[in-house]
């Protein structure tokens, strides 16, 4: 049984409404005032959820200075206990972005186990799972479709780090996002073929130009790390952030009038 229900209202309604914009801070960025810096841009900016390191300082931290809504991220499942006694409303495995810069790649056999160890130490939080890129689109969509049998709440889509764009400026910003839209696209599908209704997060490698990419292809929510936490101002920051979620209304608005 889905747990989705359980998340704030706010989130229901935006993963409702296919426009849920989430902001990554980084699973291994533990330095507080780069946490602080891009809640701070993130809640401005108009985001929905912050994705923060699983850390109860942190979430005691992006709680403090922010209204927004906070997921920790994770491979370690004991990791989440305190993070959501801390006042965490998601839990989420992956990214795992950091671990293939140095080498480590997750089967879909380790993700499951590490799925699984998760949902039994906590059965009563929303858990999103990050589907890695690594693997071929159709082995991705099989364990996809496994960890919906293991009861997870979210799938997340990733893929901006396995993408090496030809070109600069906007074709750029195309290239870099093909591999998270073409795994959305493919799990999307295959949902609607087994008649899931489990919410697609599509994250990595995304823009303001792409984000609507991502909810024609079958998200409900978007992603965004790097091209908001690279950024070397708060002021820059909130900009992105605000073009990100304007982005992901008009494409909504877009979808209305065709």
């Amino acid at each position: 049984m889905s747990l989705i229900n359980l998340l704030p209202q706010k989130i229901e309604e935006e993963l409702r409404s296919n426009s849920l914009l989430k902001v990554i801070s980084g699973l291994n960025n533990f330095d507080a005032q780069s946490v602080k810096t891009i809640v701070e841009a993130a809640a401005l900016g108009g985001a929905d959820l912050v994705d923060i390191a699983c850390k109860p300082e942190l979430v005691d931290l992006a709680l403090k200075h922010s209204s927004l809504h906070v997921c920790v991220s994770s491979v370690v499942p004991h990791s989440f206990l305190d993070s959501v006694k801390a006042g965490a409303s998601l839990i989420e495995i992956g990214n795992y972005d950091t671990f293939y810069e140095q080498g480590i790649n997750f089967s879909d056999e380790k993700v499951l186990n590490i799925t699984k160890e998760t949902r039994d130490l906590i059965p009563n939080v929303p858990l999103s799972v990050t589907v890695p890129h690594t693997m071929p689109i159709d082995k991705q969509v099989d364990l996809a479709l496994k960890l919906v049998d293991e009861s997870v709440d979210i799938i997340q889509t990733e893929g901006g780090t396995s993408s090496s764009p030809y070109s600069s400026g906007i074709q750029g910003l195309f290239e870099k996002s093909v591999p998270t839209l073409a795994a959305t696209y493919a799990i999307s599908q295959e949902f609607k073929k087994q008649s899931v209704e489990i919410p697609i997060m599509s994250a990595s490698g995304l823009s303001q130009v792409t984000c609507p990419l991502a909810i024609s292809c079958g998200a409900s929510a978007v992603g965004v790390g790097s091209a908001v936490n690279k950024l070397d101002d708060l002021i820059s920051m909130i900009a992105v952030v605000r073009g990100l979620k304007e982005s992901l209304k008009n494409s909504i608005i877009g979808e209305k009038i065709s």
